[in-house]
């Protein structure tokens, strides 16, 4: 009988999004995904670990049955030294204990040239993966990436992984385009609640992102200073090196009568504020494919946004996709106002994720992973 594939997630900073205990850390789009595909994978017979970093749990530590593998600590070492040590070392021991078969990594960075390196290393064959996690990661003078070490590997990592998967079409086109690569477009995933019934919507516009520039953070302002009578929501946490942009959008949403201003609040807390919610806003100017909208759709919550992913919230009527905020005022308060396209917007949304991006999203990816597998045994054969 042969072994269960064996994958393993390479993110340290996953640990907040699969852990609950650690929920308070940060945590974005990309990490969850990850979380969700590995616990679907598991569901599929996977074997899976992670690499996250040290915050203190023990090695090995299991959450939903997968094993964790610690790194490093995130503030350890001596700056630009601890690129290489605690760093890269740390990466690189997590993976060789978890001794997977596929090792899988998100977000443009360090990760795919750090992937490439040890499966060269190796001293058996294993295969990589890389999954794009925003626009930016297919358009090479526009890529969201601090440093010139991050952008270097980044860019020697990509043509050296085994499989791409892009999150759109779009994307998949833009790789192509611009770096002649190929890649595999697979849905995002979500988890799809039971509704609770009766459940009272008493948000009726909820945004949520982190706060930085690309985000738009203000507009969502302009449109809560419109919207005097209706009750606005705004989750957010900040982002390293836009502090102070966080400071001044928290400072001017205490002034706005018909606003409440959240913060960072954890994944859970997110989807209970979305249950209340009965119109998601988004502002931003580019994404990848939002999370949001998923865990929106999937609570039966129409979006109107300025961003429209394969122009699916037009073409599956999902909401309303809007270029500005006076197309954002009006889409929001018909929204609010007609009950009757509330109601059959929100049946297309439950419909709409069920369908795409639930368990059949899953079997994708596990097909596509055993594929690769395949031709790793084929060519070591």
């Amino acid at each position: 009988m042969r072994r269960p594939l064996k994958i393993c997630f390479v993110g340290p900073d996953n640990l907040p999004a699969l852990a609950s205990e650690f929920a308070s850390g940060p945590m974005g789009g990309a990490q969850l995904q990850q979380v969700l595909l590995a616990r679907g994978l598991l569901r599929h017979g996977f074997d899976v670990s992670m690499v996250v970093a040290d915050l203190g749990q023990a090695e090995g530590a299991r959450w939903s049955g997968i094993r964790t593998h610690r790194a490093y600590q995130p503030s350890a070492g001596l700056p630009v030294l601890r690129f290489v040590h605690p760093r890269l070392t740390g990466v690189w021991r997590g993976m060789r204990h978890a001794d997977a078969d596929i090792y899988y990594c998100s977000c443009a960075g360090l990760l795919p040239g750090q992937l490439a390196l040890f499966a060269q290393c190796a001293r058996r064959d294993v295969r990589t993966v890389y999954r794009m996690a925003h626009d930016h990661d297919a358009r090479p003078h526009d890529l969201r990436i601090p440093n010139r070490r991050g952008e270097w590997l980044y860019r020697y990592g990509l043509p050296r992984m085994d499989l791409i998967l892009a999150q759109t079409g779009a994307q998949q086109a833009e790789l192509r385009a611009n770096f002649g690569l190929e890649s595999l477009v697979i849905p995002s995933l979500v988890e799809v609640p039971e509704l609770p019934v009766n459940q009272p919507r008493d948000i009726d516009v909820l945004w949520i992102s982190n706060i930085r520039p690309f985000k738009r953070p203000e507009m969502f302002l302009a449109l809560a200073e419109d919207l005097r009578d209706a009750r606005l929501h705004m989750v957010g946490g900040t982002q390293p090196g836009h502090e102070r942009q966080f400071e001044a959008i928290r400072t001017r949403a205490q002034h706005i009568p018909s606003l409440t201003f959240h913060g960072a609040v954890a994944y859970e807390e997110t989807n209970r504020l979305l249950l209340r919610a009965r119109v998601l806003v988004n502002t931003s100017q580019t994404e990848g494919f939002p999370n949001t909208y998923l865990q929106a759709w999937a609570r039966g919550i129409p979006v109107v946004g300025t961003f429209d992913p394969d122009g699916l919230i037009r073409r599956e009527g999902l909401g309303v996709a809007v270029d500005d905020l006076q197309q954002m005022r009006i889409a929001v308060t018909d929204l609010l106002a007609k009950e009757a396209l509330w109601d059959e917007t929100s049946r297309r949304c439950r419909a709409y994720v069920q369908r795409v991006h639930g368990e059949g999203a899953i079997a994708q990816y596990a097909g596509a992973l055993h594929g690769l597998a395949a031709e790793c045994r084929t060519a070591i054969a």
